[in-house]
């Protein structure tokens, strides 16, 4: 008989970390599952971690596939699943032990499980180059409407206060909602945001389960340290958004801004054509400190970036001499305006 929760562990060169993610699994208060492990054509030692979990627990199953990045591989476990319900953990991350059972336990027995989608707080944990804990932070998520989940993530994580609200490991649906969407294998990076986002706009109906249900690792090796590779996702992730929802890019402002904003400090003449094609008036410039209403403009206003030395517009240029000059153009404009 098939398993009732498939739980599918993407790993990828992350074999040292491999066993405390399954063991997560395998300790479940709910016994009715399946683990799948999907490598994702790693060099390391994830086979043979595999194998030993493998000897231990016959629930635990593994599958290695030429390496396509985080969402190739999630796809690629689902196609493997059974379960009637799906749950997706990264190799570094673990759950609670209660974690399936108490979300299974806030559906009601009277109404169809198609299109659920149940969601959980979850834990910060961040560890040190010597892989020991430094910091543990929870983020508590709490009951959000639809319109309130899609807002939120479209937002990147460090321009607001509030978590993530749709973190893949501290979900746990029913695969009926993913019928009709994968992972986009586009996205390397913030895949699980426009899944998210996605499958809100398919109506899927979240259900929010008021428990620390997951631990969500952050190290070294973490990707999303490396802003310069979040960077380019994002502006893919609003690509994407502006291609297949376009009704949502006013939502999306706060996000884009910021870009925007970067690309012209930076000077990032790639960057800032993508974004100024998608952005909609008007854009906040200079953190904020201006609003230009119209896209000529913007554009002007890149130009003369280009020309004028980094300290004039931005005071993170700005040295001792170069203040004092600062400080000297406004006691002179000043001075010229009596």
């Amino acid at each position: 008989m098939a398993p009732f929760v498939s739980i599918i562990i993407n790993c990828f060169n992350q074999g040292c970390y491999l066993e405390r993610s399954v063991k997560s699994v395998l300790s479940q208060t709910f016994q009715d599952i399946e683990c799948l492990i999907v490598d994702d054509g790693s060099s390391d030692n994830t086979r043979e971690v595999a194998e030993a979990l493998i000897s231990l627990d016959s629930r635990v199953k593994y599958f290695r596939q030429k390496n396509g990045g985080l969402p190739a591989a999630r796809n690629f476990g689902l196609q493997k699943s059974q379960g009637e319900w799906i749950q997706f953990l990264d190799a570094d991350d673990w759950i609670h032990e209660d974690k399936i059972r108490f979300q299974l336990s806030h559906l009601s027995p009277d109404k169809t499980s198609s299109g659920i989608v149940l969601y959980s707080d979850y834990e910060r944990v961040v560890f040190n180059g010597d892989n020991q804990i430094i910091a543990r932070q929870e983020n508590i998520i709490g009951e959000l409407t639809t319109d309130e989940l899609i807002q939120r993530l479209l937002i990147p994580d460090f321009l607001v206060k509030s978590p993530h609200p749709a973190l893949q490991q501290a979900i746990l649906m029913h695969k009926s909602v993913l019928s009709r969407t994968k992972f986009p294998e586009l996205l390397k990076a913030l895949g699980d945001r426009y899944f998210a986002i996605d499958i809100l706009n398919q109506d899927a109906h979240f259900i929010y389960t008021p428990i620390i249900g997951a631990y969500y690792t952050k190290h070294q090796s973490n990707r999303t340290n490396n802003w310069h590779y979040m960077k380019q996702y994002y502006i893919a992730f609003y690509e994407l958004i502006c291609k297949n929802y376009p009704h949502l890019i006013s939502l999306c402002h706060i996000g884009l801004d910021f870009l925007l904003d970067e690309s012209i400090r930076e000077k990032e003449k790639d960057n800032f054509n993508k974004l100024i094609k998608i952005t909609p008036t008007p854009v906040k410039l200079l953190d904020n400190k201006i609003k230009i209403h119209y896209k000529n403009w913007i554009k002007i206003f890149y130009l003369l970036r280009i020309i004028s030395p980094s300290f004039i517009l931005y005071e993170k240029y700005r040295g001792p001499r170069s203040r004092k000059i600062i400080n000297l153009l406004n006691r002179t404009f000043v001075h010229l305006k009596k």
